[in-house]
């Protein structure tokens, strides 16, 4: 070879060297492990609302469509915007929520989410409480309290460290205001969907109205109660303001079945309003 080459080669391999002094470039992160900030698992907790309910056109649950972990197309649920932002999440969201569920069974569920080493957890509890077959049978409020910090606590002790959302109730007489005129609202109701609110209702009595006032007056009371208890917990609790009990939803996002649990839509609307409070970023 040419000395000219050699040395041209030789000028060569010293600029790289130049241009490399100071260490290799950092590997690419994994998508194998959690991103810090978000979590690396998370569980649902609550009744048939969060189980999905009446969303996938038969009267059982479907986890698929739940505002909080669902993987169904039409719903965009916490977990789906979770696993956008971290693929590793993924098969890592588990659904406790059951159909009739009250807040007596959410230390149960607490406890599960606890084996799941949940880092997020999602709590809607309290329309089975007050959906009994009658005022006098509605969960105390004190009890409804008790029930949630218990709860709460569990998932305190196990996890420290997770965040926890509690969701308010949503605004279950908006359902009887908009649904008592629909015919086939009403039908359905007559099977005992939630009767302390909707037995009897179109009727205009005055014991009819009272129960009804009754009923909203128990709802904000277990909102007052889930506001207040998520503050007891700490920092690592957030209430979402109220904003699921100020939703005007509408009878489209109500299945046709039973006509009051939220159809894929009615889903979809719920992880909306509550996805802001996650304080994940979008």
């Amino acid at each position: 070879m040419p000395r000219r080459w050699v040395a041209a080669v030789a000028c060569l391999a010293a600029l790289v060297a130049l241009a490399c002094e100071g260490g290799q470039a950092a590997p690419r992160p994994s998508r194998d492990a959690p991103r810090p900030g978000l979590p690396g698992a998370m569980a649902a907790l609550g009744d048939s609302i969060t189980a999905g309910f009446g969303s996938c056109l038969v009267l059982t649950e479907c986890q698929r469509n739940s505002w909080s972990t669902g993987d169904g197309l039409r719903v965009d649920s916490h977990y789906q915007r979770l696993r956008e932002l971290d693929p590793a999440l993924r098969g890592r969201a588990r659904n406790h929520a059951a159909p009739g569920a009250r807040a007596a069974a959410l230390a149960g569920q607490a406890e599960a989410a606890v084996r799941d080493r949940a880092d997020y957890v999602t709590v809607l509890i309290g329309a089975n409480d007050a959906c009994r077959g009658g005022i006098d049978q509605m969960t105390p409020v004190g009890t409804f309290r008790d029930q949630v910090d218990r709860g709460l606590r569990v998932l305190r002790k196990g996890r420290p460290k997770a965040r926890v959302l509690v969701v308010s109730i949503p605004d279950l007489n908006r359902l009887w205001q908009i649904g008592h005129a629909e015919p086939r609202a009403v039908r359905a109701w007559r099977y005992g969907v939630c009767p302390a609110l909707l037995a009897d209702p179109t009727s205009t009595a005055p014991a009819a109205a009272a129960r009804r006032a009754a009923f909203r007056q128990r709802i904000d009371a277990y909102n007052a109660q889930l506001r207040a208890a998520c503050k007891a917990y700490g920092s690592r609790c957030r209430y979402d303001g109220g904003a699921v009990h100020r939703v005007r939803f509408s009878l489209d996002l109500v299945n046709r079945l039973d006509w009051f649990h939220p159809n894929a839509a009615g889903q979809r609307r719920l992880a909306e309003v509550t996805w802001p409070t996650a304080g994940y970023v979008d």
